[in-house]
């Protein structure tokens, strides 16, 4: 029997609808497969904790997380209360930057069933590779004077090893799928850290002589995430242009609401988190309409890192079924609840096990 201990954060807003419906799909999964065992513990720790605690997180919050296999979160951020460089900063970028998560993986693909605002019906899978631990998201920078003389610095910091530990790990990823790679690239504007990017992109490519390499400015890229979807098999890049592309991914995908996100820690020494691209969306929380789809496609992607690749596929093949025979929610022009469309895709679990 193999034994997984999962640490649930519902979070905030839509969090709190998606996650449970998303924890009932995993227990039928480990029923399924027969050798699985699954337990979950939750985690109050939101925006209301906070208004509550002063703090997102307790002291000993994440002393108490290391000692699960991984975190399973739903969504943070109530902006109307906590303001959002609080609320982010003080849960998942903390655990992101504390347990060591320094790569941010997320699929787009065009999802049967799911029409994309795209005029071209090509279908296309590519998967995006974030760096997840430095680059324009460090916390080296600060701010003097006030009024007109007011000045705010945020210094971008790109180390060899941060750089090259993604690369190698988008290549590694390229060697299982299509065999290539894009690296998305800005050197012809920002003087020092893409032409940085791009020499060790290059450098590193001679590690892996079968796989196809390009390096595209991310301007064009992002045009090209529109007008050429099919084209892309991984993409490599910052964190903050692997954070704006993979909204754009979701965008042509159909739906925030169905975009997953896995934050992978390499080393062994703490968990992996797992959690949607959607956010809180606080201006339809409450009403069961949330499209579950992106919290089921992060389990998805938690059964892969657990080695349960078989029960994953089941899960997205089974997603794709139920999003074909026309159950879809709001989001996607559909009639069914939050709850509802769980209920049809639960069915389908079963008849298809």
């Amino acid at each position: 029997m193999k034994q997984v201990d999962i640490a649930v954060i519902p979070g905030d807003g839509v969090g709190k609808e998606v996650v449970p419906e998303a924890l009932r799909v995993l227990k039928l999964l480990a029923e399924i497969d027969g050798g699985l065992s699954l337990t979950f513990k939750e985690f109050p720790w939101n925006c209301e904790y906070y208004l509550e605690h002063g703090a997102m997180v307790p002291d000993d919050g994440l002393e108490e997380l290391k000692n699960y296999q991984a975190l399973f979160l739903g969504a943070i951020g109530l902006p109307n209360q906590v303001p959002d460089h609080v609320a982010i900063w003080g849960s998942i970028i903390k655990i992101r930057r504390e347990f060591e998560q320094v790569i941010n993986m997320r699929p787009v693909k065009k999802l049967k069933g799911v029409k994309s605002p795209l005029d071209s019906e090509k279908d296309f899978d590519f998967v995006v590779v974030r760096e997840n631990s430095e680059g324009e998201y460090s916390q080296v920078g600060g701010s003097i004077h006030s009024d007109e003389d007011e000045i705010a610095i945020q210094n971008a910091v790109f180390t060899r090893k941060g750089t090259e530990r993604v690369m190698r790990y988008a290549f590694e990823l390229a060697q299982q799928r299509r065999g290539k790679i894009t690296s998305a690239t800005k050197s012809n504007g920002l003087y020092y850290s893409m032409p940085f990017w791009d020499r060790v992109f290059e450098q590193t490519s001679k590690d892996y002589q079968g796989i196809e390499t390009e390096s595209t400015h991310i301007d064009a890229l992002a045009a090209f995430f529109v007008t050429k979807p099919a084209h892309f098999d991984v993409v490599v890049a910052s964190n903050l242009f692997g954070d704006i592309l993979t909204d754009l991914g979701a965008a042509i995908m159909g739906s925030i609401g169905i975009a997953p996100a896995a934050n992978v820690n390499l080393n062994g020494k703490y968990p992996s988190m797992f959690e949607p691209v959607h956010g809180s969306a606080p201006d339809i929380a409450g009403r069961n309409i949330a499209n579950p789809v992106g919290q089921l496609w992060t389990a998805k992607l938690m059964l892969d890192h657990f080695g349960l690749t078989e029960l994953g596929t089941l899960l997205l093949d089974t997603i794709e079924q139920t999003l074909e025979s026309g159950v879809k929610t709001a989001d996607l022009g559909g009639r069914y609840q939050t709850t509802e469309f769980v209920d049809v895709l639960i069915t389908n679990l079963k008849q298809n096990a």
